[in-house]
């Protein structure tokens, strides 16, 4: 049975998880404290720092590396590319190094793969990063030419669920058509036509709000928000993805909170939970079309998909378009693992990345 070392770097946390096959034998979260990180300059050079951490808490569950069959770390920014899973070498590496166009700590996943599995002479591999690109031409097209739409989604959980459910349905994933919606801090909903995300919200940028991000604004308002007195574009574009939706209007991106203060009888907070539902609702029926209405399921993903209500308030109003099905929460670590397994046992060919992009450096 392969013995398999997810890893998946957060902003303050690094969580991993030890499989032998499809089994999850242990999981944990690092905790990192703000003044471990703070003192490094960027995020790649914290991973010294949770290289060790990652040593120390395996050495301490008494298991040991040197026993591993492989290595999956999370996919970062980096150029477009298809989805799968793909072998960190050597452009890969320094692309997940740059930090460019901004810095990730998932980027971080891919560094310690190779750092852990290199010098073992086992595979280490990256999954379905976000910025995994399968649009459709036409889908590119904005009303700007210089702006043309790009692909930044939830590629991880996405394509994990669109698998989880093309077996729920005994249909190979390739032959199914989904429209997905994954609800965390950021919201993904995207057209899944056959095996590829072929339209996507774009959830840094456009379509519906969410608990942290302000989706889709009027372009007029932003232009003017952008040379007010004093704006700086940092500020701005934390205002769009950090202090947007949720937090913007209520202080919170907490849907339990949310939740709390609508038992209490705050209409504000009642107002904006049914219009962030209103929203996914809109999008879903908006990538529908890209399909051309010839639907196997509705997906609803990620940890807002725990929230009945708020799923309710959706369902109610995209139910016609195709039967919606429930997958809450958001395994990455066994999405990873499932990731390498399927290049491990011949059933996927792992991808290189010099193959997927356009350029080299």
């Amino acid at each position: 049975m392969e013995s398999i070392l997810a890893i998946n770097p957060g902003s303050t946390s690094t969580k991993i998880a030890w499989f032998q096959g499809e089994q999850e034998f242990w999981r944990e979260t690092l905790s990192h404290a703000a003044e471990d990180l703070e003192q490094y300059l960027s995020v790649v050079d914290q991973f010294p720092f949770r290289m060790r951490e990652v040593e120390r808490v395996v050495r301490e569950r008494g298991y040991d590396l040197d026993s591993l069959d492989c290595v999956v770390g999370r996919g970062g920014i980096v150029e477009p590319i298809e989805s799968g899973t793909y072998a960190v070498g050597d452009l890969l590496l320094r692309h997940l190094q740059r930090g460019k166009p901004w810095e990730h700590a998932s980027n971080l996943g891919g560094i310690l793969a190779r750092s852990l599995g290199e010098p073992r002479n086992i595979p280490f591999f990256i999954v379905d990063p976000v910025s995994v690109d399968e649009l459709d031409p036409v889908a590119r097209i904005t009303g700007l030419p210089e702006l043309p739409k790009g692909s930044l989604v939830h590629a991880l959980n996405i394509k994990a669920t669109a698998r989880r459910a093309a077996r729920d349905l005994g249909k190979p994933m390739e032959e199914c058509n989904f429209v997905v919606a994954h609800l965390g801090g950021g919201i993904s909903v995207c057209a899944h036509r056959r095996g590829r995300i072929c339209d996507v919200n774009n959830a840094n940028e456009m379509g519906c709000f969410s608990p942290e991000r302000a989706g889709g604004v009027p372009a007029g308002g932003l232009v003017e928000l952008c040379f007010r007195e004093g704006a700086s574009l940092g500020e701005v574009r934390t205002s769009l993805v950090r202090r947007g939706g949720l937090v913007g209007y209520l202080g919170t991106s907490d849907l339990r909170e949310v939740k709390k203060r609508i038992s209490l009888g705050d209409s504000k907070a009642l107002e904006a939970y049914r219009a962030m539902a209103w929203q996914v609702a809109r999008d879903i029926g908006a990538y529908a079309v890209p399909l051309e209405g010839k639907i196997h399921a509705i997906l609803l993903t990620g940890g807002m998909a725990h929230d009945e209500e708020f799923c309710r308030s959706i369902i109610q109003k995209v139910q016609w378009i195709a039967p919606v099905l429930l997958y809450p929460g958001e395994d990455e670590m066994r999405a990873l693992a499932e990731g390498a397994l399927r290049v491990l046992r011949g059933e996927e060919k792992a991808k290189q990345y010099e193959d997927q992009i356009a350029w080299e450096e």
